[in-house]
């Protein structure tokens, strides 16, 4: 596999702190990485190169009129997902960004979700051995009740960072 890009260093960081605080300063990082995870309360509850467990609390800013998750904020935690373990393993010279993503809506969702995204040690060497390229992420989110209330596809693409032009 490919040496630590600058995101799994930033993980390897905490690795030594509690459960419960290693969840707090990883969601805290991230959501600064991208606001609007931060935004939603996203948590993260495992965090390696080959797969992320993130958490979303079914609380008032993220639900719909029936007082459920929004089909959105579903959407957002399964691309959340998908997204970091991609970006755990796409070197540091690489842009990652969404290709495709679909979300099939099959139940409706009781209580809060988990969405679990990962990748095998061949996809994470596929990803190392390209420069460019795209990947078909596998994600399952699930309910409190053991549910999935979607089913979603979601395809990232990585591609060498723009050089800045020489004067």
């Amino acid at each position: 596999m490919s040496r630590p890009n600058r995101m799994m260093k930033l993980v390897q960081t905490v690795r030594h702190l509690p459960d419960p605080v290693k969840s707090v300063v990883l969601s805290r990082i991230f959501g600064r990485i991208v606001p609007m995870v931060g935004t939603a309360g996203i948590r993260y509850d495992r965090v390696t190169p080959n797969e992320v467990v993130c958490y979303l609390p079914n609380k008032r800013p993220m639900q719909n009129h029936i007082k459920g998750v929004h089909a959105a904020a579903m959407a957002l935690l399964a691309e959340t997902a998908t997204g970091f373990v991609t970006m755990l393993n796409v070197p540091d010279d690489r842009l990652i960004v969404i290709k495709s993503l679909q979300v099939n809506y099959r139940k409706i969702a009781q209580g809060s979700l988990t969405a679990k995204a990962t990748l095998t040690d061949e996809q994470r060497q596929y990803i190392a051995d390209n420069p460019k390229g795209n990947l078909l992420i596998p994600v399952t989110v699930t309910d409190e009740g053991g549910n999935q209330p979607i089913e979603c596809e979601m395809v990232w693409a990585w591609l060498p960072r723009k050089k800045p032009a020489q004067a």
